[in-house]
């Protein structure tokens, strides 16, 4: 089975705001970007994923995420996350009807593509599964196979939701890399820790030095 990944991405003018204790609103639209360019990167190279669909209205992330292979699509709902991944989903299966699809959050900048692999791998046994995060309260990735409904349901508390709806937990180990999303300062120095892309590690520089 290969997936077909939709990644969401806000607007970067308004994405990462709880960054704010280590990044000013001149800096974290550059950081929001160098995220989503090292998961779609990641995502790209991994051997379960077919392609990569990217559900964003920011014309300069889309130029840049395109030139990564990802399919750009346009956020026609405008209505928020889940809204995007439900529409993303729907383009996915208007060209291929039964293909299994995969949402997974853009800020994933230590994303590892055999790390992915194995999460996609035990999320095939089950209609819907799903990923929790570093924190253990939201999600980082849902799947759902042939012909089942991806029903996101993510935001704050997604994993308690996710898990209600009926779609199955994986509970692995040494997948790190798809669970450290980046919302916060100290999640931007868990990832740092894990070993970030190339663009994530530029744009991180400045704001936290070496050794910090």
């Amino acid at each position: 089975m290969q997936w077909t990944l939709v990644i969401p991405l806000k607007p970067l003018a308004r994405a990462k705001s709880r960054l704010a204790d280590t990044a000013g609103a001149g800096v974290r639209p550059g950081l929001a970007l160098a995220f989503a360019q090292d998961t779609v990167a990641a995502a790209v190279a991994c051997a379960e994923v077919r392609d990569v669909a990217v559900v964003t209205d920011d014309a300069l992330a889309g130029r840049e995420l395109a030139a990564l292979g990802a399919r750009i699509v346009p956020d026609t709902p405008g209505n928020g996350l889940n809204a995007a991944l439900g529409h993303g989903a729907a383009v996915v299966r208007s060209l291929r009807p039964r293909a299994p699809v995969a949402a997974l959050n853009a800020d994933l900048p230590a994303l590892r593509a055999g790390e992915l692999a194995r999460v996609l791998v035990a999320a095939a046994e089950f209609p819907r599964a799903f990923l929790a995060d570093a924190a253990g309260v939201g999600t980082t990735l849902l799947a759902a196979g042939a012909d089942i409904l991806l029903r996101p349901l993510f935001g704050p508390g997604s994993r308690a939701r996710h898990r209600e709806s009926g779609a199955q937990e994986l509970r692995l180990t040494g997948v790190d890399s798809v669970r450290q999303d980046v919302d916060t300062g100290a999640d931007l120095r868990a990832a740092l820790a894990l070993g970030v892309g190339p663009r994530t590690a530029a744009a991180s520089t400045a704001l936290l030095p070496r050794g910090s």
